[in-house]
């Protein structure tokens, strides 16, 4: 797991990568790279070399990422992104018999909106998103909604959707968990979402004075999927 010895997640992590016919690529934005409580390494550690690819930039061209272009013109390719256009993954994984190839973006999502309307490349695959019907257990890190999760939590709901094995999310949730928990032991608070902190009051932050931004905020409180 690469951390120091004392909140080593080694022993949380399965003891052989888990056996996927799904590959992932991660998009990473730059700078979820000097984050220090970032989760795709975890997630990384769980699954085959082969079969997690990660990719850090921001903007990706044909000329520079051939592999990606072929990868992104594929049929079978999935990009896990929500939005208006992207349909049920459930839905999908039923109709699906050959082995897949997912996208995810990897940043805030203000950074994984940039990356995705910024690169042609990444309309082309089928979009799909996750049901939203479960919290984020990440919770030493703020989230946008109580519904919004971290990519190694949307990661193994995926995969265990694609490969049909609930067991696989529990295994790739596990050293999340440990994450989390050695984080609180070391003084770390509960990060509760920003939509929780609006409607009850607790947003201790200047509100915004961009007017878009603001009208985030309140489509937040009003629970308007935004």
């Amino acid at each position: 797991c690469s951390r120091p010895q004392k909140v080593c997640l080694c022993p949380f992590l399965p003891v052989h990568p888990l056996k996927v016919s799904t590959c992932l690529y991660i998009i990473q934005h730059p700078a979820e790279e000097s984050r220090v409580l970032r989760t795709v390494p975890l997630l990384a550690a769980c699954l085959p070399s082969d079969k997690c690819k990660i990719l850090v930039g921001r903007r990706f061209n044909e000329d520079r990422y051939p592999e990606l272009a072929t990868v992104c013109r594929n049929p079978n390719t999935l990009i896990l992104y929500p939005g208006a256009e992207a349909t049920n993954l459930e839905e999908v994984a039923v109709m699906s018999s050959s082995p897949s190839v997912m996208i995810i973006i990897d940043g805030t999502w203000s950074q994984a909106k940039d990356i995705f309307y910024k690169n042609s490349l990444f309309r082309l695959p089928k979009q799909v998103q996750l049901k939203p019907n479960i919290s984020s257990q990440y919770v030493i890190r703020t989230q946008p909604t109580n519904t919004c999760l971290s990519t190694l939590e949307c990661a193994a709901v995926a995969l265990s959707i694609m490969e049909k094995n609930k067991s696989i999310q529990e295994t790739i949730l596990h050293p999340l968990q440990a994450l989390c928990s050695f984080q609180l032991q070391h003084g770390a608070q509960i990060h509760h979402s920003k939509e929780h902190l609006l409607k009850n009051g607790l947003y201790d932050k200047p509100m915004p004075k961009n007017k878009r931004k603001l009208r985030r905020m309140e489509l937040l409180v009003n629970n308007v999927k935004i």
